[in-house]
């Protein structure tokens, strides 16, 4: 498969582009596009052939669960069976943006796209590029992130093009994402409303229209012989190709504890990295060291943490070695990528 590439702005879109992404859509194809969290690899949601497509194009089990994407807030209903009125206030609170919501979904949307599961996610993105393709393909339209399965998700074109050139029929570059962090996952089939993946919107946030909201579930937490209700909770994610390790502790602790197994490692031929911040950086030996921005700038942190683990793929890094970060707000997300992208690998110290 030759993959067409198309290049546009929120502010400057191709019509000719997004007419002809649409067309690829309501023909059963895929299309890679930005939104505002991550770019997305999007199929026809009630095409289940679609949703195969985007399976096989991953390299995705089958059984995790695809976002259904909507870029009008009255198609919620289109794919919902009902709506909750927990739904709508959410929805008038954060819609469009970063958050997704699991309900029980309409019998005619395939459980090729839901995972095999009753119940359906549900995303209205910001960004105007995905909301003009999701309008040009039918409404409707099932994308997880546009990147092979297990791997960091995309916040630039280039890592679309690196993972699925000639896998998936076009690939729109709309430029690095905005926020860099997979939407937050609430479920709202439970009588108390569950997160089942953090993301911009903070736990704290959904409290403040909804009340109580159960504790996070994680992929640890997740049973291995059922299916998971929402993206990323039973199988590995957001992984480099090098061994990552999170360590927690004080600063200086921290710093010295890597630099030892940095000194190890490279004393047994090994490529070095260190994911640090602004404030440290210059506290580390390794061969790579990257800084994600400053500690008080959470959003900055999150927006550059994968387009940091896809560099050290880039550059040979074999063993990767990251700062914790603080578990409230903001930096539960980040902390939730980054726990998953090493395996649940953490040292206190």
């Amino acid at each position: 498969m030759e993959t067409i590439y198309a290049a546009m702005t929120e502010d400057r879109l191709e019509e000719a582009a997004i007419r002809r992404a649409g067309e690829i859509l309501r023909a059963g194809g895929l299309v890679a596009f930005p939104t505002e969290t991550v770019y997305g690899l999007g199929g026809d949601a009630f095409n289940p052939e679609s949703s195969r497509k985007i399976y096989a194009a991953k390299g995705r089990p089958s059984d995790n669960p695809l976002i259904v994407h909507i870029c009008r807030l009255e198609d919620l209903e289109g794919a919902a069976l009902y709506v909750p009125e927990e739904a709508l206030r959410l929805a008038g609170a954060f819609w469009p943006g970063p958050l997704t919501m699991i309900l029980p979904k309409r019998p005619e949307l395939p459980r090729e796209t839901t995972g095999g599961l009753d119940t359906v996610a549900v995303r209205f993105p910001s960004n105007k590029i995905a909301q003009a393709l999701i309008s040009a393909g039918g409404g409707f339209i099932a994308a997880p992130s546009a990147n092979r399965s297990g791997r960091p998700s995309p916040t630039l074109a280039r890592y679309c093009r690196e993972d699925l050139d000639g896998r998936v029929d076009m690939i729109i570059d709309g430029g690095q994402v905005g926020l860099g962090l997979e939407s937050t996952i609430v479920d709202l089939t439970e009588e108390i409303p569950a997160i089942l993946r953090p993301g911009f919107v903070t736990r704290e946030a959904l409290e403040r229209v909804l009340g109580e909201i159960r504790a996070e579930s994680t992929a640890a937490d997740a049973d291995r012989d059922t299916a998971p209700k929402a993206p990323g909770m039973k199988y590995r994610h957001y992984a480099p190709k090098g061994k990552l390790t999170v360590v927690d502790g004080d600063r200086d602790s921290v710093a010295a504890w890597i630099n030892g197994r940095v000194r190890a490692a490279a004393e047994r031929g090994l490529r070095t990295g260190v994911i640090c911040t602004e404030e440290t950086k210059n506290l580390y030996r390794a061969e790579l060291v990257k800084s994600v921005g400053f500690r008080d700038d959470e959003a900055s942190i999150a927006r550059e943490l994968f387009r940091v683990l896809r560099e050290f793929d880039d550059e040979g890094a074999e063993e990767i070695y990251a700062e914790s970060f603080d578990g409230s707000g903001l930096g539960a997300a980040v902390m939730n990528r980054l726990l998953k992208a090493a395996g649940q690998r953490l040292v206190r110290v």
